[in-house]
């Protein structure tokens, strides 16, 4: 793959290696959002079709994606929402326990922490090694341990938000099954840029945020749901959800029974005339251009910089412990992240500080020069920080 710059407005000069926090906009997805604004301006366009057709391509072009059934996908407006999906479910009891990694991201961690409090079960935390050659590897061991008998929930991101670890997802979740627990994956850092297959890693729910590799829109994510929360009851009672909901001319017959499949978890106003055809295009340019290609384009634009951060306080986790599209680099005195991190935007370089780590997310719009002046601003910045 080349460099995709061109299909992004993102400014001249700017290095900007921080999708993980926020990915830019394609030019298409600008254009189809500021058609449905003007669509939205004149509401006599606006037909009761509109409200189905466009979520239902919208729904399975994520299907697609992640290789499953647009029955299993709900449109929701955040991880948050998704976790209720299973939090709602779940009839947690003080024996019980719910395996999540170390400095997970909160949407997966607060729902968690309230179930605990209101059942008395223990929330088991399982910390990211310290001073391991290879802590991807002990991580992995030790959460894998940490999975028992009492374990009603397994949940965590499928690579960690703060430096882009590998857990291994087929493992755990066989693991998870094998003791009856829910196996919970939260895919917003991987899902559009490295490869997830729903029916192989069977996952009892995969939620995923729009806005970070899936290009899309603010506010807008999904659900993707396995058999045992698939008949499960939505914690919101909307209209668009109920069987027949397709019928305006009769909605005060109202409805006991649901959209098939995951359409009960829909949240109300899913169907936004705006933010929906933006994430359309997002989804269609990932299709075309192939999720196991971005990955691989990252990785050859990410190669080279261990080799240039060589003699510096800077380290990299080994490339098969971690992704290639998001990353830690790692100093040992993590207090001087923040004036790293100066020295980089003073250079226009944007990058973010996910705990102690100097989070890299580069995608298909960056270049090898991006790196270069990534490398040249951790350096200079480390030496500022040895001579001040």
């Amino acid at each position: 793959m080349e460099c995709q710059n061109s299909l992004f407005s993102l400014p001249n000069g700017q290095h900007y290696l921080n999708c993980a926090y926020m990915s830019p906009l394609l030019k298409s997805v600008e254009a189809a959002g500021i058609a449905g604004l003007k669509r939205k301006a004149v509401p006599a366009c606006v037909s009761p079709t509109d409200f189905f057709d466009p979520a239902e391509e919208l729904r399975l072009a994520f299907a697609q994606l992640i290789h499953t059934s647009a029955e299993r996908v709900a449109l929701i407006p955040a991880v948050s929402y998704g976790m209720g999906i299973a939090t709602h479910n779940l009839p947690l009891q003080a024996e019980h326990n719910v395996v999540i990694p170390g400095e997970e991201f909160p949407s997966n961690v607060y729902p968690w922490m309230e179930r605990c409090r209101q059942t008395g079960a223990t929330l088991q935390i399982i910390n990211r090694p310290q001073e391991e050659s290879t802590p991807g590897k002990v991580w992995n061991t030790r959460f894998l341990e940490a999975i028992n008998p009492n374990t009603a929930v397994v949940a965590l991101s499928s690579i960690h938000w703060t430096d882009g670890t590998l857990f291994d997802l087929e493992q755990i979740g066989q693991r998870a099954r094998d003791v009856g627990a829910l196996f919970i994956v939260d895919g917003t850092q991987s899902v559009g840029a490295l490869p997830f297959d729903f029916e192989q890693l069977k996952p009892d729910l995969l939620v995923c945020a729009g806005y970070k590799w899936l290009l899309g829109p603010y506010q807008y994510s999904f659900a993707a749901v396995g058999d045992r929360l698939l008949d499960g009851e939505p914690f919101e009672y909307n209209w668009i959800n109920r069987k027949d909901s397709q019928n305006f001319s009769d909605l005060i017959n109202y409805q006991s029974a649901y959209q098939p499949g995951a359409r009960r978890f829909d949240a109300g106003e899913r169907s936004n005339f705006i933010m929906i055809p933006m994430l359309l295009a997002a989804l269609k340019q990932i299709s075309a251009w192939g999720v196991d290609r971005i990955q691989h384009y990252c990785a050859t634009l990410g190669e080279g910089l261990t080799h240039m951060l060589e003699g510096t306080p800077y380290t990299i986790a080994p490339t098969h412990e971690r992704a290639a599209h998001l990353f830690g680099v790692r100093i040992a005195n993590a207090a001087q992240i923040p004036a790293i991190l100066e020295e980089l935007r003073r250079r226009d370089v944007y990058v973010s500080q996910r705990s102690a780590s100097i989070r890299v997310s580069p995608h298909v719009y960056n270049t090898q020069a991006d790196i270069s002046a990534l490398a040249e601003a951790l350096r200079a910045a480390a030496l500022r920080a040895a001579v001040g």
